[in-house]
């Protein structure tokens, strides 16, 4: 069974940081596009940041640009979310997500829930004033 399972979220003042962690179990996702998406209260899910299969290209979201990194350690199978500077707006239950498919032909697909067939049960992010 395909499990991807978030951590690392709580309760951070402004200006603080925060670092997820998506570790995957039941298949190996080394070498799988990956990605982060949040959901705040009354929203859509959007899209945070993505990264090829080896890392070796990032993508964000205009709103975290400079503020968050993802990366991934695909000998441990586990997807990173570094986030500093954090904001109110930043509040929201961050998922991680993965694809079986080994690469996305387009840049754009990256940015879009419905290119990724895993999903995790989310963590909470709360960044109060």
């Amino acid at each position: 069974q395909v499990q991807l399972v978030e951590s690392g979220g709580g309760l951070v003042q402004v200006g603080g940081s925060l670092r997820l962690s998506c570790a995957a179990s039941g298949r190996s996702f080394a070498g799988n596009p990956m990605g982060w998406f949040r959901q705040a209260p009354g929203k859509e899910r959007e899209f945070v940041a993505a990264t090829t299969g080896n890392g070796g290209v990032t993508y964000y979201a205009d709103s975290v640009k400079g503020r968050f990194t993802i990366s991934r350690d695909n000998a441990k199978n586990i997807l990173y979310l570094q986030m500093n500077s954090l904001k109110p707006d930043d509040t929201a239950v961050y998922y991680c997500a993965s694809t079986w498919k080994d690469y996305l032909p387009d840049s754009r697909m990256y940015y879009a829930a419905n290119e990724y067939d895993y999903w995790g049960q989310g963590t909470q992010v709360t960044v109060s004033t």
